[in-house]
């Protein structure tokens, strides 16, 4: 991609209101612009981004088994009060009429659209288990959505809903979700730590968190330097040593990246989604349900892969591998870009090549680290006079001077 011909325009400066980093870097690097308070636009560096993060998601739902499907996020009214959510859920639905005068909530998440949906489909424990996902907008009314992608009105979440015939089976396939969210995250360049947590109005036996610790987290959780123990704050209470091994907790600000619910029958008994087992008698589904808000994700990598000048992107979730520059507009230096890029391309090396006229070298340079491309190539007159261009990986200092015909050989 020439960055002359991207639909991007990176800032020298934010907002003063700006606090978070990741909505500090993604609106001066224009992987984002806002459109109202919790509400943004992705755009295209954004969306390269976006759209490999769903898709190590997908590959992982896929992993465990589950079958994806996409649902309306205008749910009937009717469907809320079966679970009484139409008026108990938090934050409150966002709730429009339409032209016939019927009622219904944009989908903050969706218990009982799936469970409307399996109830007419599964009758016998022949039909269970499953599992099904979906990587689709919802709509959060916030009080208080700050922080950029970090809390927002509206968002893409991949939700899973499981089905079973027992709590053993639940058990199991929860742990293999567990497992399936540390690698999602570790795909991503974070890591991640599984804390007990609150039900909240999702509700249920039990869930668990997934955090990231970070020093600007707004969630503060104990973890047990010793053992696995951990829990959010809120939950723990006012535990001071270790459950499990009784030693002194630690507490950490952190980030919530993903929450897991074990259900139960809370929403299948009050929808009357049942099973016949082997002797003919009728039991509620037992259900689980898991949750990852994408953007949220997104903005948790940069809050945790960053340094003074910008972004540093994991290699995984980067939206090109290598960012070349041409830093003088001689007819050399565009000769030698024009080369390595066209080289890169047939490697399938994915390349941003700015090759902009009317930026200065330092403009450029000031933009390559803004955006945070994994590798950076230069190519300037000072190099070629030595036959050689200069090769810099994001989160290193030192530089390399690589010979422009050996650049393609080189394992970005």
């Amino acid at each position: 991609m020439k960055q002359s011909k991207l639909f991007s325009r990176t800032k020298k400066q934010a907002s003063k209101e700006i606090q978070a980093i990741s909505h500090k870097f993604l609106i001066k690097a224009d992987f984002i612009s806002q459109v109202s308070s919790g509400i943004y636009n992705f755009l295209p560096l954004g969306w390269r981004v976006y759209k490999k993060i769903e898709n190590i998601i997908r590959e992982e739902m896929q992993g465990v088994g589950g079958e994806e499907i996409f649902m309306c996020s205008l749910i009937p009214q009717r469907l809320w009060v079966e679970t009484k959510r139409w008026t108990e859920i938090d934050p409150p639905l966002f709730k429009v009429k339409d032209r016939h005068k019927k009622m219904f909530g944009l989908g903050p998440t969706h218990e009982e659209i799936i469970t409307d949906l399996i109830r007419k489909r599964v009758k016998s424990y022949k039909d269970l288990p499953f599992s099904l996902f979906q990587i689709q907008n919802k709509f959060r009314n916030e009080m208080r959505p700050t922080g950029g992608l970090l809390r927002t009105r509206e968002f893409m979440m991949k939700d899973l809903y499981s089905f079973h015939s027992s709590e053993k089976d639940l058990k199991s396939f929860y742990e293999k979700v567990k497992k399936a969210y540390f690698r999602i995250f570790k795909r991503c360049g974070l890591k991640s730590i599984c804390v007990e947590a609150d039900p909240g109005t999702i509700g249920g036996k039990s869930s668990h968190e997934f955090m990231v610790v970070s020093k600007d987290g707004e969630d503060k959780i104990v973890i047990c330097p010793k053992c696995n123990f951990g829990s959010n704050l809120e939950k723990a209470g006012k535990v001071k040593k270790c459950p499990e091994c009784r030693s002194i907790l630690k507490i950490q600000k952190a980030i919530e990246v993903g929450h897991i619910f074990a259900l139960g029958t809370k929403y299948s008994e009050a929808m009357k989604a049942n099973f016949t087992d082997k002797s003919g008698s009728s039991h509620p589904i037992i259900m689980g349900c898991y949750g990852i808000g994408l953007p949220r994700l997104l903005s948790v990598i940069v809050e945790v892969n960053h340094d003074q000048e910008g972004i540093v992107w994991p290699k995984s979730v980067a939206p090109f591998d290598v960012h070349l520059l041409a830093l003088e507009n001689s007819n050399q230096v565009k000769k030698v870009s024009e080369k390595i890029y066209k080289d890169l391309q047939k490697s399938n090396i994915k390349v941003l090549y700015d090759d902009r006229e009317e930026k200065t070298a330092g403009q450029k340079l000031i933009d390559t680290d803004l955006i945070g491309i994994p590798w950076r190539i230069v190519v300037s007159e000072r190099s070629l006079s030595k036959n050689c261009v200069e090769v810099k990986k994001r989160d290193k200092k030192k530089v390399s001077l690589i010979c422009p015909s050996k650049v393609k050989n080189l394992k970005f």
